[in-house]
């Protein structure tokens, strides 16, 4: 049986990871991907990392804490190098 609480602490982590995939979604737009790929790797990804957080859950509880600051500093960085080249600058080219 599933256990909601189990999950609790990577609430934050979801929801950052929604913000994320906007971001993601907002770089693909302004380098002009075709939406239908983007579209369905999108999906793989969502796939994958419901199954990761599916059955790896467990193992990474004692890890949430660390996991939670990680994904939430690559979030900062995509959301500002997002920004960046949408105002025409390369940072990585």
């Amino acid at each position: 049986m599933v256990n909601l609480k189990d999950y609790a602490p990577f609430t934050g982590l979801l929801i950052f990871g929604n913000i994320e995939n906007l971001i993601l979604a907002s770089q693909g737009a302004v380098a002009h991907v075709d939406p239908f790929i983007l579209g369905g790797l999108s999906l793989i990804a969502v796939v994958i990392w419901l199954l990761l957080g599916a059955y790896g859950t467990k193992v990474a509880i004692k890890y949430a804490d660390y996991i939670e600051i990680f994904g939430g500093v690559a979030i900062i960085v995509l959301g500002i190098q997002s920004m960046i080249e949408a105002m025409g600058v390369t940072l990585f080219p």
